[in-house]
């Protein structure tokens, strides 16, 4: 019995700048992904709903509904990947993007070949992510806090901890290792790929993330613990 072909993925972007949304639809297009388009935030949600895509690309500054408040949304709603554009590279921008749950954040001007670099990316981490839940452990107990590995979900205290898809991703991928110490190099192969090999504050800031659900005082972390000058690590017991 021949199989169907695979469904090539489907990109959603949120943007109300037609020159751009026309040209990176080409890009994409000619690069094997099926486009969906919104020009503002209220739209995109829409299409979200109805078009169930595959990752979504999000514009910050438009009308109606702006980048963030469609980010919050989206979070609402469902884990889909997004990377965030935005002509503002400066640090509080980056990190309201992640706090937010943006997978990556791009910044205008961008190349063509880098977005696809971006997109295969984060695709490539969210398909290992499903890859890894269709053959999950058993639950993980670590003191107070449980890592449901299967429903991808962590409770703390039998209360459920509200993790971004990337922080659950690092604390997935601490909890595997859980007492080995994983290289700031290793952290960002697993949970963000290759790619990222030059990005090493992605791991401190995810870590600060991650520490600010977790712990009871994370200036004192019980759970995720810093090996200085290496990485971190899951302590096995808390």
């Amino acid at each position: 019995m021949t199989r169907p072909p695979a469904r090539p993925p489907t990109v959603l972007m949120i943007d109300d700048d037609a020159h751009l949304v026309r040209l990176l639809s080409e890009s994409l297009e000619g690069a094997g992904y099926q486009v969906l388009t919104a020009a503002n935030g209220l739209e995109g949600l829409r299409q979200l709903y109805d078009g169930r895509p595959d990752i979504v690309i999000l514009d910050v500054m438009m009308p109606r509904m702006d980048g963030w408040d469609t980010l919050r949304r989206i979070r609402e709603m469902s884990d889909v990947p997004v990377i965030v554009l935005s002509a503002r590279d400066a640090e509080p921008e980056r990190l309201r993007g992640f706090e937010l749950g943006a997978d990556d954040y791009v910044t205008k001007p961008f190349s063509l070949a880098e977005m696809n670099a971006r997109l295969r990316a984060v695709l490539g981490r969210s398909d290992r992510a499903r890859g890894r839940a269709g053959q999950a452990a058993p639950p993980l107990a670590v003191g107070d806090l449980v890592i449901d590995f299967a429903g991808r979900h962590v409770l703390r205290r039998g209360q459920n901890v509200p993790l971004t898809p990337t922080e659950y991703r690092l604390l997935a991928t601490l909890a595997e290792h859980a007492g080995r110490t994983l290289s700031n190099d290793q952290l960002l192969t697993a949970v963000w790929g290759p790619e990222y090999a030059d990005e090493p504050s992605y791991v401190k800031r995810y870590v600060w993330y991650l520490r600010q659900k977790i712990e009871d005082d994370p200036a004192r972390p019980r759970y995720v613990e810093t090996v200085r000058g290496f990485g971190y690590r899951l302590a096995k017991e808390a």
